[in-house]
């Protein structure tokens, strides 16, 4: 039998033909008219090679092999109903592993609200978050195993498509108590403050430091390090100065103990967008957990981030 020339409507007439045993009460039950079920009853006869239904006297008995098929037909029927209909998704009793890649300074502002989600309406549901590596570099095999990225890139990534996630600026952090805060929002002062430098993995400098001198000037470094946590925790033990995203400084000011100062020079604002593959574009699970960092970072945004809180005292 060649599955491609089977019309699948044949298969609903034959569950009513078997059922009703009777052309015009099957043709009924379907919405067919007679001379239309009588023509699906001979269609069904030729593809089955057999005559499934036949006149004994006044009634219409089942041959053997209708009688068969009758046992097996809806629950096939109802098979073929699942493979059809939408795939749904119940975050309360699922149980799936959803793969994101973040910077780590993105992940300590979107995580912890994102975990206390996921524990209120998906407590089976397990997060994988994977250190962050440039997504216009990455394999294929790798791509395809991430649900969603969060990048302030503006380049367009093959494959993916992207949401706004929040808006953020940079500005300058010390320590509480630091001596020269207060002169910190002067250039001079800025200039020659002694600065922790970022310069996350396959980088050659800070951005900031880029952009500086764009502008035409140059900062002092002191230290470089390869996240921006590293650059508060040193910020807060000494009296160094870093240049960070607003929102993580404002999110571990309390707890740390910064100082948060508006730069001399206006960095203006840029994007963290969420990136998630095209290919996932209708998959509910993956517009439920997309949904659920987009809210997170609306939270970010409208300033109801998850803060640390201080654990240190004096």
């Amino acid at each position: 039998m060649n599955l491609a020339s089977v019309n699948l409507n044949l298969l609903v007439a034959l569950d009513a033909l078997l059922a009703e045993a009777h052309v015009g009460r099957a043709a009924r039950g379907i919405g067919l008219s007679q001379p239309a079920a009588s023509h699906a009853l001979k269609q069904l006869r030729e593809l089955f090679s057999d005559p499934l239904l036949v006149r004994v006297g006044s009634h219409m008995q089942l041959t053997p092999r209708a009688r068969a098929l009758r046992e097996l037909l809806p629950g096939t029927l109802r098979r073929i109903d699942s493979l059809l209909l939408a795939d749904s998704f119940h975050p309360a009793r699922s149980s799936r592993q959803f793969t994101v890649m973040l910077h780590d300074h993105v992940a300590s502002l979107l995580v912890p609200g994102l975990v206390k989600c996921l524990q209120r309406e998906a407590p089976g549901v397990r997060l994988d978050v994977l250190p962050w590596h440039n997504p216009v570099s990455l394999a294929a095999e790798r791509a395809n195993s991430i649900d969603l990225f969060v990048s302030c890139t503006t380049q367009r990534i093959s494959g993916f498509q992207k949401e706004l996630l929040f808006q953020d600026t940079e500005g300058t952090v010390c320590r509480s108590g630091h001596s020269s805060a207060s002169r910190l929002k002067t250039l001079k002062a800025f200039l020659s403050a002694k600065h922790v430098a970022v310069v996350a993995r396959g980088m050659v400098q800070d951005p900031v430091d880029e952009w500086l001198g764009q502008e035409g000037f140059a900062r002092k470094i002191a230290l470089r390090v390869p996240s921006y946590i590293q650059a508060l925790q040193v910020v807060s033990e000494t009296d160094l100065v870093a240049f960070v995203p607003r929102r993580l400084a404002q999110y571990f000011a309390a707890a740390l103990r910064l100082k948060i100062l508006p730069p001399p020079i206006d960095p203006g604002e840029y994007e963290e967008n969420v990136f998630y593959p095209l290919r996932a574009l209708q998959d509910p699970a993956s517009i439920w957990i997309r949904k659920l960092i987009c809210n997170v970072g609306r939270q970010l945004a409208c300033g109801a981030n998850f803060r640390v809180k201080e654990t240190r005292s004096r």
